[in-house]
């Protein structure tokens, strides 16, 4: 194992991640569905690439599952990035992060798995997060928030499919798929919302797929280095980033109540991952 390195591959993987979400909150004026179709595309065409120069078959064999995993994942996205427009990026990433706790309650039903009544306590503290930044937070916009948790539902959904596929298809196979399909259905649902983008714009909106693919890729060169439990913590320093960011460059307001429902999301899940990382030591 090398810690050391998938530190640095982490600290990679989520800066990416937070310019990215810096992106797309400078976007405000350019639609949702406009800001998936730029993402994908742009991922799309680096992932198409690589797996044309190993050599590997773009779309894979296990197409149902493949297609699911996208269809569940353009919909997490597009919800995500309409949250954006409603309340702070910060909060968005936080709420978004929600996403392992639905998994593990949809894992119960899906994939018959257990779950620990420690790990329900942890769920809890999240969960009470949530509540803080909806019932305290008077700055939070409830449409937004409700966005950015069913945008978790289906993130965490994504998780269960692609538990099913397993180690069936290459990893950039499932990335190229969902991409592909993310910029048909981006496509389409901008053309009665299509805005043509202006100067800086169009930069950012291509550097969306830059960015989301490079932390994509960096993560997975972390957790390939080092244990799962030493790696695992250092994700949330993108809601860290996204919130320097969000504070500095966009002059969002955080309140105490948005800070401290946001740290309980946090800290519901970390101690979800120690536990698990623990439980199976």
């Amino acid at each position: 194992m090398d810690v050391k390195k998938a530190i640095q591959f982490m600290l990679i993987s989520t800066i990416s991640f937070a310019c990215m979400n810096s992106a797309v909150k400078y976007l405000v004026n350019v639609s949702a569905y406009q800001i998936v179709f730029f993402r994908s595309v742009g991922s799309l065409l680096i992932t198409m690439a690589y797996l044309h120069q190993k050599n590997i078959p773009a779309f894979g064999s296990n197409k149902k599952l493949l297609l699911l995993r996208s269809l569940v994942g353009v919909t997490s996205m597009t919800l995500f990035f309409m949250a954006t427009k409603y309340i702070p990026i910060g909060s968005a990433v936080s709420l978004r992060y929600l996403a392992p706790i639905f998994a593990a309650i949809f894992s119960i039903f899906l994939l018959k798995d257990k779950v620990k009544h420690w790990q329900w306590v942890f769920f809890f503290i999240s969960f009470s997060g949530v509540i803080i930044l909806k019932g305290l937070d008077s700055q939070m916009n409830n449409y937004g928030l409700f966005l950015a948790v069913l945008s978790a539902v289906f993130s965490g959904l994504v998780y269960v499919v692609i538990s099913k596929i397993g180690k069936s298809e290459h990893p950039v196979v499932v990335v190229n798929f969902f991409m592909f399909v993310s910029t048909i259905v981006g496509g389409l649902l901008s053309i009665g919302h299509w805005k043509k983008p202006q100067g800086l714009e169009w930069l950012l909106l291509f550097s969306l797929g830059v960015f989301g693919f490079f932390g994509q890729v960096f993560m997975t060169k972390a957790f390939q280095v080092a244990s799962t439990n030493q790696v695992a913590p250092l994700k949330y320093l993108e809601v860290i980033f996204t919130v320097l960011i969000g504070l500095s460059l966009f002059g969002e307001i955080y309140t105490l109540w948005s800070i401290l429902g946001m740290c309980m999301i946090i800290l519901g899940l970390l101690l979800n991952v120690w536990y698990k990382s623990s439980y199976k030591a």
